[in-house]
């Protein structure tokens, strides 16, 4: 099978939307954005051994190759319209092909996005996604927006993805039912493109969390160029992390803090819209909870439950430490 019938047989389908005037077969695609609103736009890229591990269910790894690109469109407050895929394959396995698609366009279906175009070749296995969404025009929710005393937010629960890596690598021990519904959080993450969409007009500042919320949280302060001081018992995560802080507080702190991959929101709001924060979570069926509040004095503390700082703080990733 050679390329073009790679991509004929796998990933070219028929277009059902209006918005896309031409799509995958030719030089470019052609869209039509709709009247009034400023195009979102994303790249993310998923590497084999970096990413991802090799032996990944294939179909599991079409959803998250997508995911991720839908959970930084939730982040702005966007609406997911079109995407390209570039994909390095070592070769043409067509039962993996057939799953990964499959998994693809599951999330692609749910989340009514087109696949426009993209490209492959041979090679070690990276796939990449560019994603475009639709936003009213002024309303993109950014990372520059915190104020001091806002509140500080995050969505659903964090260090899930990192505790099933952290089993998997035999970091931690934990039973085969906790690690396969953790893996789940690991391999197949929801994005929060509803929540990210109810919350513009209310969020001051929003990002996703792929990287550990001590580093991607930095991001918002560093833009906004204010501080934030979080409480360390607020943030919600499973009964099991909440367990191995008290019998292995190292490895649940690395996973609570600077784990990546939970692809949860992080934003702040103006205290006076707590309501509007909580009923945003409930119309979009996602839990929110406030971690913590903005605060002028530059820099991030996380405080325990006698509200003493943590003098250190686990490192988030980086694809690049210094």
């Amino acid at each position: 099978m050679n390329e073009f019938a790679l991509i004929a047989r796998y990933f070219q389908r028929p277009v059902h939307d209006a918005s896309v005037r031409l799509g995958i077969g030719d030089d470019a695609a052609v869209v039509a954005p709709t009247p009034g609103c400023e195009l979102a736009i994303s790249v993310d890229m998923l590497v084999e051994g970096r990413h991802f591990l090799a032996d990944v269910d294939p179909e599991a790894l079409g959803h998250k190759t997508l995911a991720v690109n839908l959970s930084d469109l939730a982040a702005m407050g966007a609406r997911p319209r079109w995407a390209l895929l570039g994909g390095a394959l070592p070769d043409a396995d067509e039962r993996w092909l057939d799953a990964f698609a499959r998994g693809l366009f599951a999330i692609a279906d749910r989340f009514g996005v087109s696949l426009i175009g993209g490209d492959t070749t041979r090679g070690p296995r990276n796939l990449c996604v560019t994603i475009v969404g639709e936003v009213p025009a002024g309303t993109a929710i950014t990372r520059a927006g915190a104020h001091a005393d806002d509140d500080v937010w995050v969505s659903g629960t964090l260090g899930d993805a990192m505790l099933a890596l952290a089993a998997m690598q035999g970091r931690t021990r934990i039973d085969d039912d906790a690690l396969a519904r953790l893996r789940v959080r690991l391999e197949r993450p929801e994005p929060r493109v509803a929540l990210g969409e109810a919350l513009r007009g209310i969020a001051t500042a929003a990002l996703d969390v792929s990287d550990g919320l001590t580093g991607d949280l930095a991001h918002i302060l560093d833009a906004s160029r204010v501080g934030a001081r979080i409480e360390l018992a607020s943030i919600p995560c499973d009964d099991l992390l909440t367990g191995k802080l008290s019998t292995e507080r190292p490895i649940a702190l690395e996973c609570l803090l600077a784990g990546g991959d939970d692809y949860e929101l992080c934003f702040t709001a103006a205290p006076r819209d707590r309501d509007r924060v909580i009923a945003a979570g409930r119309v979009s069926g996602v839990h929110v909870r406030r971690i913590g509040a903005i605060t002028s004095e530059r820099g991030l503390r996380v405080v325990d439950a006698d509200g003493d700082a943590m003098s250190s703080l686990p490192r988030a990733f980086d694809h690049f430490p210094s």
